[in-house]
Order: structure tokens, then C-alpha cells, then sequence
């Protein structure tokens, strides 16, 4: 299970994290642990109305706004993607941009 993986790796703040399933009972778990991590990344693959929907559960089960807000969804920058590579390159352009944004 991916929350459990994650449970095995050291994710500090150079860490992007990205859930890719659909699946809310595999990605739900490990998009709770990673809330609580210091990654500096958490996308988040779906529609606006599955990740609205995904945000509704987290506040369900007691994360705040702040928390929720944290998500990158749906994950990677607007280019119309449509095959996977393309897919796979908004992702990884998207977490570029975060972490320039925030070097110093």
C-alpha cells in the first residue's frame, strides 16, 4: 500500500509526491501521510470534480484548509495533455516550478 511505502522512505523537504491510482483507497492514504510531511510537492492525478470531491473526504476526516490547500490538483500545469508522456511532462514541469518558486 503507497501510504505504507512511504512510511519506509525518508521524505523530507526535497521531496515531490505525486498519487496517480484514481483509486481514493490508495491514494487517500497516502496523500493523509503525506499532508504531514515536509515535501515541499503533493499532486494529486484527476478532474477539478474528482479533486474537489478528494478535498471534501480529507475535510471529512479533520484536515483543515491549510492542509487541503497544500494539493496540487489536478496535478501538473495546463498544456492539454493527452498521451501519457505528455501527462508525465506537465507533472514534472509543474514540480520544477514549485521548486524554483521556493529556492532561495
Amino acid at each position: 500500500w503507497p501510504d505504507e511505502a512511504l512510511k519506509k522512505i525518508s521524505i523530507n523537504n526535497s521531496c515531490a509526491i505525486v498519487t496517480l491510482t484514481h483509486d481514493p483507497k490508495l491514494d487517500d492514504p497516502a496523500i493523509e501521510y503525506s499532508i504531514n510531511s515536509t515535501a515541499f510537492y503533493i499532486g494529486c492525478l484527476g478532474s477539478e470534480k474528482t479533486h474537489n470531491t478528494r478535498k471534501k473526504r480529507l475535510l471529512s476526516k479533520g484536515f483543515n484548509n491549510k492542509q487541503v490547500n497544500l494539493l496540487h490538483g489536478p496535478v501538473g500545469l495546463s498544456i492539454n495533455a493527452k498521451t501519457p508522456a505528455e501527462i508525465a511532462c506537465s507533472i514534472i514541469t509543474q514540480i520544477i516550478k514549485i521548486k524554483n518558486k521556493n529556492a532561495i
